[in-house]
C-alpha cells in the first residue's frame, strides 16, 4: 500500500563521496544527498529520520516544505533533484491511479538528467496498475539503480491513518470481509528503504514486505483492543457502502470509489501470504502486529 490519501495523515550542497561502511548487504554506502519525496508523510518522515541519524544529507520534499516538491507540478522536480545522489519515491496519491505511470516516467527522466544514480520506489503489493508504474520508472531511469519496495497494508493505518478514529471509537468499519492481511510495521519498511538507499546489493531488486503473520481484520481489532485496554470490534461492509461512508467524511465521490475499488482488489486473498524479504534485507524478523499495537498504545496513539 502506497502513500495515498487514505494512508497518509498529512499531506544546499551535495557530496558524492562513498565510505566503505558495512550496512548488512554490501561494503558500499551512499553518503551523497538523498531526496525524500512526500517527506512529511508516514513513510517519508521515517526515512528522513533514519538518514539524518546516519549522517546522510537529506532533502525532505513536500508541497509546502523547505524543499518544494509536488507530484502534481513537475516544474519543481529538477530543482529538488539537482545535486542529489539518490531518491526515495513515495508517489501521491497512489501508484494505481490513472496518470501514475506517466508521472513515474517523467520523474525517471528528470532524475537521469540530474545525475541521480539510485532510486527506491514505494509500491503497493499485488497492484497490477502499480506494477505498470514501476516499469515506467525503470524504463526512464537510464543507468540509475532502481529498487522497488512493495508493501503490505500499513499497521500504522490504525494509529496514524484513517482507521485511527475507528480504534479510538471502538469500531473498525472496513470492506475486508474475512480476508487475512500480513500487516507491515512502517519502521521495518523505513529500515528496508534506507538499506536500499545507502547500501550496495539492491539494484534491480523487488522486495515484497510483510509482517511475520497474517491476521483478519477481526483478529487485528482484537489485538488493538487488548493493547488499548478497551474493546475494539470489526464491522465488515461492502465496497459501495464503504465508498458512501468515505464521502460522508469529506472525500470526493471519485476518490471514495477509487479507494473502495482498490481495497476490493487488494483484499481478495491474493496478498494473504507472508514473505521473508524483511529478514533477507535486514537480517532480522519483522515486527509482529501485537508488538506494534503495544508500542502504539504505550506512545498514546489511542488516548483520544
Amino acid at each position: 500500500m502506497t502513500e495515498n490519501a487514505y494512508t497518509r495523515r498529512d499531506d544546499d550542497s551535495s557530496s558524492n563521496n562513498n565510505n566503505n561502511g558495512d550496512d548488512g548487504r554490501g561494503a558500499g554506502r551512499t553518503t551523497g544527498t538523498v531526496l525524500v519525496t512526500s517527506g512529511t508523510g508516514k513513510t517519508g518522515r521515517r526515512v528522513v529520520e533514519r538518514l539524518t541519524a546516519l549522517g546522510v544529507p537529506v532533502r525532505s520534499g513536500s508541497r509546502t516544505g523547505e524543499v518544494p516538491f509536488d507530484w502534481q507540478d513537475d516544474t519543481g522536480w529538477e530543482a529538488a533533484l539537482r545535486g542529489t545522489e539518490a531518491a526515495y519515491v513515495a508517489y501521491y496519491p497512489d501508484l494505481a491511479v490513472p496518470g501514475a505511470a506517466e508521472a513515474m516516467a517523467a520523474f525517471g527522466r528528470t532524475a537521469t538528467a540530474c545525475g541521480v544514480r539510485r532510486v527506491v520506489l514505494l509500491s503497493g503489493r499485488g497492484e497490477p496498475q502499480a506494477a505498470a508504474a514501476e516499469e515506467a520508472l525503470r524504463g526512464a531511469a537510464g543507468r540509475a539503480e532502481v529498487t522497488v519496495v512493495r508493501s503490505a497494508f500499513f499497521a500504522q493505518n490504525f494509529s496514524e491513518g484513517a482507521l485511527l478514529d475507528g480504534v479510538i471509537g471502538g469500531e473498525l468499519v472496513f470492506p475486508a470481509g474475512t480476508t487475512a492481511e500480513p500487516f507491515l510495521d512502517l519502521d521495518d519498511l523505513a529500515d528496508v528503504v534506507v538499506a536500499a538507499l545507502t547500501g550496495d546489493g539492491h539494484a534491480g531488486a523487488v522486495y515484497e514486505l510483510t509482517g511475520p503473520r497474517s491476521l483478519t481484520f477481526e483478529q487485528a481489532a482484537g489485538e488493538l483492543g487488548r493493547a488499548a485496554g478497551r474493546p475494539v470490534r470489526y464491522t465488515p461492509v461492502t465496497g459501495p457502502a464503504y465508498a458512501s461512508l468515505l464521502e460522508e467524511f469529506g472525500l470526493s465521490e471519485t476518490e471514495a470509489e477509487f479507494l473502495a475499488e482498490l481495497f476490493a482488489t487488494l483484499l481478495d486473498g491474493h496478498n494473504a501470504a507472508t514473505t521473508d524479504d524483511v529478514k533477507r534485507v535486514l537480517g532480522r524478523e519483522p515486527k509482529g502486529f501485537a508488538d506494534f499495537a503495544r508500542e502504539a498504545a504505550r506512545d498514546g496513539a489511542w488516548h483520544g
